[in-house]
């Protein structure tokens, strides 16, 4: 049986503030691009997208190093390594967009 968003968290992070901070301490410029709304930020998010978005930015730091080599592993999947538009075009996507392209083969833009 699959635990509610709140045990997990209560259970990994002790509290929602907890979660937020490690978020956030992932959350750096060489691997995500700020796009939220700077009133509510990073609070307002509910506990399953932040443990989903806590889970992805870990598994790409840890994969890759950063948005960098996730991008470039993105054009090698796509043979598109030297093409300068491709890579402009990936590096305005969001990090989750970034993770399903790598995961399809790069074949979707």
């Amino acid at each position: 049986m699959k635990k509610a968003p709140l045990t997990v968290v209560k259970e990994k992070f002790g509290s929602k503030e907890k979660l937020v901070e490690a978020v956030r301490g992932l959350a750096t410029g060489d691997l995500w691009i700020e796009r939220g709304n700077e009133d509510k930020g990073l609070d307002c998010v509910s506990n399953a997208k932040l443990l989903r978005l806590h889970g992805m930015l870990t598994d790409v730091k840890t994969r890759f190093g950063g948005r960098a080599k996730l991008i470039d592993a993105v054009l090698g999947q796509q043979k598109r390594v030297k093409d300068a538009g491709m890579r402009a075009h990936l590096e305005k996507l969001p990090l989750p967009r970034l993770v399903d392209l790598w995961r399809v083969g790069g074949t979707a833009s």
